[in-house]
């Protein structure tokens, strides 16, 4: 976990934070990785005061972090700053949450997938019960209709298909044409002009 700043910058940053009147720019609060976070008077903005942050020296632009409850007070969504004590447990909160993340992607591997091979798949568990009086093994309901072969019936010739069942097709239908001809193929639409009406 990131330690806050030494005792030296840390008496340098409660100097800064002291809001005389001469002067334009005061320290607000810092982060633990070193940032640290300025309030200002702007001409431009009467209303309320600027904010800004300033990076760690060492630290690439690229590499910059800025906590959330931070970039909430940057953005004037948070009235208060965060405090170091609070930062410390939002640390804490987010190592908890990885080590509970871990866990539960471990337990989450321990479970077979349906997408894994057939070989490693787990195997179906069949629920039986007993009869101590009888000695015949009963299966459960569910069991039963997934052991029972579905019956569905076999097309024959004669039969209208559910097309022919719901709906009768006009003589020149191309459903039709294609029923008495394998070979028989799709052709354009070509709309028969329209009567005109009086």
């Amino acid at each position: 976990m990131a330690a806050g700043p030494g005792p030296i910058r840390r008496a340098w940053y409660e100097w800064k934070m002291k809001r005389f009147p001469w002067r334009k720019k005061w320290l607000v609060g810092f982060d633990l990785q070193g940032n640290t976070f300025w309030e200002f008077k702007d001409a431009l903005h009467a209303l309320r005061n600027r904010r800004i942050a300033q990076y760690s020296r060492s630290t690439h632009f690229g590499d910059v972090q800025v906590s959330p409850s931070w970039m909430q007070w940057l953005r004037h969504t948070r009235f208060e700053p965060p405090s170091v004590a609070e930062q410390q447990q939002d640390l804490l909160r987010q190592e908890r949450m990885k080590t509970l993340a871990a866990q539960a992607d471990a337990r989450w591997a321990l479970k077979p997938s349906a997408l894994d091979a057939p070989d490693k798949q787990q195997p179906v568990q069949m629920l039986q019960s007993r009869d101590p009086e009888s000695g015949v093994t009963q299966t459960t309901a569910d069991q039963e209709t997934r052991d029972r072969p579905r019956l569905v019936p076999a097309p024959t010739e004669d039969a209208p298909t559910m097309r022919q069942r719901t709906k009768k097709e006009p003589r020149d239908s191309p459903w039709g044409q294609a029923a008495q001809n394998e070979e028989w193929q799709p052709q354009g639409w070509s709309p028969a002009p329209a009567k005109r009406r009086t």
